[in-house]
């Protein structure tokens, strides 16, 4: 992929330089990149020596990864080092990080997951399970079987009970928190509540009725309303299975029970993770996982110019944080400080799927009126807001629909039509434009976005007010409240927006069906109740044969965004360093990084 991900920039007089290179943060990045170019330089001449000393650079061009495997091997042994940011959680129920949801590959298994065919990595294929699950009705019920042979690394066999037992214990809020709840939203009984296996005092408890386990082997579950999703919910971590015996609770991630090829063997604050072969795993019982290190150990703590700099340095392999290379990381490796070292070649190019856009509440007058929200669309620059981040961290989207998933509505990537935003505001009755507030999240990168966003609807007559708001509370409380959004008059919300699966309905639904709107963290930002599209929705929902779904969903998507409640802008996008020994490397989209149940350093 690489450079096509980056749409052509259009002709303009002069390149604007963003905001987040001027004054103090340019000098301070220049420091970094310097920094890094030494130790670029360094490794470069270390790995041209030919002394015991050396260590080899692997690489095999661009984008290897991204639809084939970087520097293929089976050959197995030797120490996978990890590096990472903060961790939230090795408990498989409390962690909400896609990056250790990547690392959790290594311990834990769940019904199904995602798989490691380079290219592929967005389909779901059995794991624990014998297939994908069956529903004879649309989606509301599901059963699986359960394979057999596989065991945790006490040696006791893993039982549709366990499976049951890992799932009820989300449900326990004032315990086990941080972690996804969907199995909560489509399990649970609203007039009458599970609170969670901690609160059964009978040794032989039902539990949760919604999961039933007929036998050791089988699981069924009967949700709330039809969700054909619902086998991306199990891939989660948090459908894991835990034996009931070894829950520990809170404590449990301490010393998580492994269902994987490799047991967590030491938490330490100093030195880190480290995992070592569970000799109970049986490779015939998984088709995903490769295990070919002995040992993986993660640095954890780490800021994103500390993983880079051990990336360049050879003192680590694979960066699972999922943010990608820091910006003054990326400026290297792309040859735009004028280096020599063909880092290039050991670089996969992806986006993200978290798609930045401007929200317009359809309840926050003007916008109440369409005809002013397509004002504000027709004066978006999205080549203007690409500059703003950078070309190669930024690709322009106008469409509800991550790059990565297929079968979207076509990109047609328009530039800004002041006479079209002109014409729009006389048709909504504000011909001399209007005044309203754009709210942002206050982070360097977001303000910049909204500034530039402002600059070019002033260019129409829109004054757009940017107010920064808590990063903390942005989406919880300032804009995940409906209420809140109308009393301070947030008439645009700059947001960005990732689906914890990669499909239409996990991306859309949160964003546009009337019925997601929630008072508190609410995801529907523009306040959508069109019943029109939510009857779409569960036309998308029902449409059993995958192409006609596609289409459906694609239709969904269109029909979002001719409201004009959303402006999609740009879709991130990050650069995957692999480290000089990483071999057998794979990208894995729904964590954007390399799939570490198959990577390998021999």
């Amino acid at each position: 992929m690489g450079s096509t991900l980056q749409r052509p920039a259009r002709s303009r007089s002069s390149r604007r330089l963003p905001g987040w290179l001027t004054g103090t943060a340019a000098r301070v990045l220049a420091l970094a990149v310097v920094v890094l170019l030494v130790v670029a330089v360094a490794v470069s001449c270390s790995s041209r020596d030919d002394g015991a000393t050396g260590v080899p650079v692997l690489g095999d061009g661009p984008d290897a990864g991204v639809e084939g495997v970087r520097s293929p091997s089976e050959e197995t042994g030797g120490t996978l080092r990890v590096v990472t940011g903060e961790i939230d959680s090795l408990d498989p129920q409390r962690s909400y990080q896609p990056g250790v949801w990547n690392l959790m590959r290594l311990y834990t298994r769940t019904l199904v997951t995602y798989s490691s065919a380079p290219g592929d990595t967005g389909a779901l294929v059995p794991d624990l399970a014998t297939d994908l699950g069956t529903t004879p009705d649309g989606g509301l019920s599901w059963t699986f079987t359960l394979r057999p042979g596989a065991r945790f690394e006490s040696g006791q066999p893993i039982t549709s009970r366990d499976l049951k037992y890992g799932i009820e214990r989300s449900f326990a809020s004032d315990v086990i928190v941080g972690g996804p709840n969907y199995v909560v939203d489509l399990l649970d009984d609203p007039a009458n509540p599970y609170a969670g296996p901690y609160q059964d005092e009978d040794p032989n408890r039902l539990g949760l009725a919604a999961i039933e386990t007929p036998d050791d082997a089988t699981v069924v579950f009967r949700l709330r309303t039809a969700q054909p999703d619902f086998p991306h919910v199990l891939a989660l971590p948090s459908s894991s299975p835990v034996p009931a015996a070894d829950d520990t609770g809170a404590a449990y991630g301490a010393d998580p029970v492994s269902s994987g090829p490799y047991a967590i063997t030491t938490v330490d604050a100093e030195t880190g993770i480290t995992l070592d072969r569970n000799p109970q795993w049986d490779p015939a019982t998984d088709d995903v996982r490769t295990a070919l290190p002995d040992r993986v150990v993660v640095r954890t703590g780490l800021s994103s110019l500390e993983r880079d700099q051990a990336l360049l340095a050879g003192s680590a392999d694979v960066d699972v944080s999922g943010s990608g290379v820091h910006v003054a990381t990326g400026a290297r490796l792309t040859g735009e400080t004028g280096g020599e070292v063909p880092l290039p070649y050991r670089v996969d190019d992806v986006t993200s799927g978290a798609v930045r856009l401007l929200a317009l509440p359809t309840d926050v007058a003007p916008m109440t009126d369409p005809n002013c929200r397509a004002a504000v669309a027709a004066a978006i620059d999205r080549d203007a807001v690409q500059e703003v981040l950078g070309e190669r961290r930024a690709v322009r989207t106008s469409q509800l629909w991550p790059a990565a998933l297929a079968g979207g509505p076509e990109e047609t990537d328009p530039g800004p039509d002041p006479d079209a935003a002109r014409n729009a505001l006389v048709a909504c009755g504000q011909p001399d434009g209007f005044s309203t507030v754009l709210a942002v999240p206050d982070a360097q990168a977001s303000v910049d976005v909204a500034e530039a966003v402002a600059g070019q609807l002033a260019e129409v007559g829109i004054t757009a007010e940017v107010r920064p708001l808590p990063a903390a509370s942005f989406y919880a409380t300032d804009v995940g409240s409906p209420d809140n959004v109308a009393r301070n008059g947030f008439g645009i919300v700059l947001a960005t927006w990732t689906a914890d699966f990669p499909t239409p309905g996990s991306f859309l639904v949160p964003l546009v069906d009337g019925r997601s709107v929630s008072l508190v963290g609410n995801t529907n930002y523009a306040r959508l109740t069109d019943p029109a599209l939510s009857a779409a929705v569960d036309g998308a929902r029902a449409a059993a044969d995958p192409q006609a779904a596609a289409t459906a969903w694609s239709d969904v998507a269109a029909a979002a965004r001719d409201t004009g409640a959303y402006v999609p802008l740009v879709e991130a996008r990050v650069q995957l360093l692999a480290g000089q020994r990483l071999r057998n490397a794979v990208v894995m989209r729904p964590y954007v990084g390399y799939d570490l149940a198959t990577a390998g350093v021999r």
